[in-house]
């Protein structure tokens, strides 16, 4: 690896500049406007597979084309799979930006540009790695496919049915994604776990127009009323969720899990100080991190009913609406806790009201084993590139895409964020440290040496 390392400290330079000219891409998923910048951000990312000798294609979807590529063929050796995505968040508002969003920008050792982390550079971290393999060595010590698709920003319409139905195609012995962050700075990790979601939007509507509160308030049902009941006899006040069944297939914490959270340097005042909030709630028994991480929850995400103007108005509104969802655990079956969820649903709904549930997304928890194989490897290159083992985390929120690959491939999943939690990913400024592209790019190298020797 001693030839590897070097060239890679020889290319730095000209990574950088790589990346640079694919951030200029503005390939913004969400915006008719940039459909052919999409385009072009594919057929740059199929041409640099090119270059290196891979079999390439860009296949056309109903939305953004995917980017699929194959290196050359290494008998007897392992199969990785590496998942990436070339579409970004719109940089809208531009005056919030310190430097033009795709015009990337060095400033005090980050680089400054809409998909610098999210998820560009953290993908080319992969390519770049491959290619020093191959200028040095002339050959992988195991086989690469990558998929890199261009919806990840809008909901990755087209990916999950793509992976269904090339289960073969896409057959590899474990799943890579480097699309997050390090627990903290010099702080690499590793994700094993992550939380699902479910979705809802739910709609009471009482009398047939708004009344007046004062002439029929006291005998009509306000669906205002009637929501804000229904919604807090979801949750009590110990923090647990009251949908029947709902913690029947909670997978608990091991002790080990426990003490591994416990030991990491979390620093709750300065959590506190950073959301701007005075204390902190939620499911009793739990420390912080296990509740962002590994316990389910329940949040009300939007509200919206009767007069919201200026001034008073005396009014019972005709209808009510809420958005919410429930975070999951692995286990627990969104399909299962939608029924039960629409079966107390009713038995709240008061006289008067007719009530509508409408169900947006859902997608399981994800759990890999913390002993697998392949974690083992990641750990020991993570160690080699950073200089510091990596510690184990789990991720609060969801990435469908992870459930796909997990349920379709029935392999293990590599979650290796090279990034920062300050990155402002959707933000403006988004950025990257340099330091951690190269280390990444360390990394991901020394992966492949690691993932490639006979399991231990």
């Amino acid at each position: 690896m001693s030839s590897i390392e070097s060239y890679l400290e020889a290319q730095q330079d000209g990574f950088v500049e790589e990346l640079c000219d694919l951030l200029r891409i503005p390939s913004v998923s969400a915006q008719p406007a940039h459909q052919g910048d999409m385009r072009r951000a594919a057929d740059w990312i199929e041409q640099r597979f090119r270059r290196m000798g891979f079999s390439t294609e860009v296949i056309p979807t109903s939305g953004h084309p995917l980017v699929y590529a194959e290196s050359p063929r290494v008998e007897n050796a392992p199969t990785v799979l590496v998942y990436g995505h070339y579409d970004v968040q719109p940089a809208e508002p531009f005056d919030l930006w310190t430097s033009p969003p795709f015009e990337p920008t060095r400033r005090d050792g980050h680089l400054f540009a809409r998909g610098a982390t999210d998820d560009k550079g953290q993908m080319l971290t992969h390519v770049f790695s491959a290619q020093a393999w191959i200028e040095v060595e002339g050959r992988l010590p195991l086989n690469l496919k990558y998929l890199i698709e261009g919806e990840e920003e809008v909901g990755s319409a087209s990916l999950a049915a793509f992976v269904r139905e090339n289960r073969e195609r896409l057959a590899c012995d474990c799943v890579v994604i480097s699309d997050g962050a390090q627990f903290g700075p010099e702080q690499p990790a590793i994700t094993y776990g992550l939380r699902g979601i479910a979705y809802y939007d739910l709609v009471l509507t009482g009398p047939n127009r708004d009344l007046h509160s004062g002439s029929f308030g006291g005998t009509v049902t306000n669906p205002a009323n009637a929501l804000a009941r229904i919604l807090a006899a979801l949750i009590d006040e110990h923090g647990r969720i009251q949908v029947p069944g709902f913690y029947d297939d909670v997978v608990p914490l091991s002790e080990r899990e426990r003490q591994q959270m416990a030991a990491l340097p979390f620093d709750e005042r300065q959590y506190l100080e950073q959301i701007g909030v005075s204390g902190l709630s939620g499911e009793e028994g739990y420390t912080t991190l296990e509740r962002r991480w590994a316990r389910p929850t329940y949040d009300i995400n939007g509200l919206s009913s009767g007069y919201q103007g200026d001034g008073a108005k005396t009014v019972l509104p005709k209808s009510a609406a809420a958005k919410f969802s429930f975070r999951l655990v692995p286990n627990q079956d969104p399909e299962k806790i939608g029924r039960a969820l629409r079966t107390m649903l009713a038995a709240l709904c008061p006289p008067g009201i007719q009530l509508e549930l409408d169900e947006h997304h859902n997608t399981p928890g994800v759990l890999i084993p913390m002993d697998s194989a392949s974690i083992a490897a990641a750990a020991r290159a993570i160690e080699r590139a950073f200089g510091r083992a990596p510690v184990y985390t789990r991720e609060g929120g969801s990435i469908p895409v992870v459930s796909t690959f997990h349920e379709a491939l029935g392999v293990d999943i590599l979650l290796l964020g090279w990034g920062q939690d300050d990155d402002n990913t959707h933000s403006p400024n988004e950025k990257f440290s340099l330091v951690d592209f190269h280390r990444g790019i360390k990394a991901s190298a020394l992966l492949w040496e690691e993932l490639s020797k006979p399991s231990r």
